[in-house]
């Protein structure tokens, strides 16, 4: 029996008196308790209880012993009073890991709002796209893309599908010309993640399959933000996701092509190590997010210019974008 058990039963028979009584209230038999209290004895080297056939009364040792074990024991209750207020009280520390582009986008024009909604709650952010353990790195939970996972063993929630479209400025196109078709993208400076290899794995529907191409340029980052301002700055040709590129599309400063060859195979997911459990700040942290993104995230709704139909967007049954 651990310690904290011990000094407990302890404790119980100096306030009630004697082992019956405190058998009673521990719902243990008085034997036990008997032996419990002659094990902790013989593992201190001291007696704590005066034993006579009518009484039981604490020794000076006994005495000693059970002022701090009522402190100790008055601390644990505190601790699992506290951790069980913070777990149902929306409060203490949120550390987030989150991919660059969507989340200084999207995710950090709604923290205030969020962080209003729970002013016991401190955000910790870290932004970046390369590989995260969430575990081992102390995050709570993380916003990642569908090819930054690498980690089957996370609860991951789907917030969006993550449509991408071929881009670049009208300066762009004009000069180097304006592919008609998939394949003549091998003859463009194509931009290149430098980070996520299977964020350069271009796919398109054609009449004979799937076709995949490889893009090649003379620019790259590791990062889909520095690759969207790449874009926009002329250099070259991306694949970049509609929640990045949407605003440019409506004004002009971007061209998108070969849209008839769409190809969907991508989503912006909230991951979180564990289901059982869940702290409150995390499920309050997820439920905001889906409740802003889903079932139809706001760069594709009916009032988005671009294209991207509404109804297109897979959803569950109960309307929440569904789990990847």
């Amino acid at each position: 029996m651990d310690k904290a058990t011990q000094m407990e039963v302890f404790v119980r028979v100096a306030d009630t008196g004697g082992f019956s009584a405190a058998a009673r209230t521990l719902r243990l038999t008085p034997s036990a308790v008997s032996k419990l209290i002659g094990r902790l004895e013989d593992r201190l080297g001291v007696r704590l209880f005066h034993r006579t056939t009518r009484s039981l009364s604490l020794t000076e040792e006994g005495r000693s012993f059970y002022e701090r074990c009522v402190g100790i024991l008055g601390e644990i209750e505190q601790a699992e009073a506290a951790i069980s207020e913070l777990h149902e009280n929306v409060a203490g520390t949120l550390r987030i890991t989150a991919t660059v582009a969507f989340t200084r986008v999207h995710v950090l024009p709604l923290l205030p709002e969020f962080m209003a909604l729970y002013p016991g709650l401190r955000v910790e952010l870290e932004l970046g796209d390369r590989p995260v353990d969430l575990v081992e790195d102390g995050f709570d939970v993380g916003l990642r893309m569908q090819e930054q996972m690498t980690d089957e063993s996370l609860v991951a929630r789907r917030l969006a599908v993550n449509r991408r479209v071929v881009c670049a400025t009208p300066e762009y196109f004009k000069k180097f010309g304006v592919p008609s078709d998939p394949k003549d993208l091998l003859d463009h400076n194509c931009l290149v993640h430098s980070s996520i290899g299977t964020f350069n794995d271009w796919e398109f529907e054609l009449a004979e399959g799937t076709w995949h191409l490889s893009p090649k340029g003379n620019f790259e980052a590791n990062s889909a933000y520095a690759l969207y301002e790449a874009v926009l700055a002329g250099i070259g040709v991306g694949r970049l996701a509609t929640f990045l590129v949407q605003p440019d599309l409506q004004s002009g400063r971007l061209q998108s092509v070969l849209t008839e060859y769409d190809h969907v195979g991508s989503s912006i997911l909230v991951v979180y190590p564990h289901r059982r459990h869940l702290s409150s700040k995390v499920r309050a942290f997820v439920d905001f997010l889906v409740e802003r993104f889903s079932p139809v995230p706001p760069w594709e709704r009916d009032e988005a210019i671009g294209g991207y139909r509404t109804a297109n967007h897979p959803r569950s049954e109960d309307g929440v974008a569904a789990d990847a």
